[in-house]
């Protein structure tokens, strides 16, 4: 098996490295839709819940789904694609509806049923990680696996919420994900890649707020008020 000068051994034929490319592509327009129906689920969220600790939070979060929409989209377009139109509309209305629920639905629900949404959306961003190395697009891993960090902590932080619930005592809670630091550990581990390709010094979740590197304050700024309209 030879390995790059990027670390990564390289053992696919054209048409794996061809089917990867597909696969990132359809992982990464459900993503991109996945986001702007996260984005508009948490804004009724945040609305339906009364601790303004709890709000502050939930808005958070709802901008860094923004963030990633973002990233996500710049990824598609890197690629030669774009997001599926129809998908837009069905996550928009999908979104735009659970919003609308999470006002009548309690406080247990909406959190349980975001720390669910949240356990899928790493595995997403992992899987994609894992195709861009398959196709050949190193360059994309590493925000990738950023977003599936700041998708842990968002899991991490309603899984929380829900145990503190008398309901989470009682509800089966979703199986629970590894842990945060084993994001990167497998990723390096199923590309036989040193652990040093897979982290970058400096901490970027905590130094970047969850946002990938390449994006900048504008982008992020006109993504959330886009979205919003």
């Amino acid at each position: 098996m030879r390995r790059q000068p990027d670390g990564y051994p390289r053992s696919v034929s054209e048409s794996e490295r061809q089917a990867a490319r597909l696969r990132l592509i359809r992982l990464l327009q459900g993503a991109y839709s996945g986001e702007l129906a996260a984005s508009h689920a948490y804004i009724g969220h945040a609305r339906s819940v009364r601790d303004e600790a709890e709000r502050s939070r939930i808005r958070a979060i709802e901008n860094e789904e923004l963030v990633h929409r973002a990233c996500v989209g710049k990824m598609l377009a890197s690629l030669d694609a774009a997001p599926s139109a129809a998908r837009e509309r069905i996550m928009l209305r999908v979104g735009q509806t659970i919003g609308l629920l999470c006002r009548v639905g309690g406080w247990f629900i909406p959190m349980y049923g975001a720390g669910r949404l949240e356990a899928h959306n790493v595995k997403e961003y992992e899987d994609a990680a894992d195709d861009a190395v398959r196709c050949g697009r190193d360059d994309l891993v590493e925000e990738l696996l950023v977003m599936a960090e700041v998708e842990w902590e968002h899991e991490h932080y309603f899984r929380e919420k829900v145990l503190s619930h008398a309901l989470g005592r009682i509800v089966p809670v979703w199986k629970a994900i590894p842990p945060k630091e084993a994001i990167r550990r497998s990723h390096a581990a199923r590309h036989g890649a040193p652990m040093s390709l897979a982290r970058r010094e400096g901490g970027l979740v905590a130094e970047l707020g969850g946002q990938p590197p390449h994006l900048t304050d504008d982008i992020v700024r006109d993504t959330v008020e886009r979205s919003r309209r």
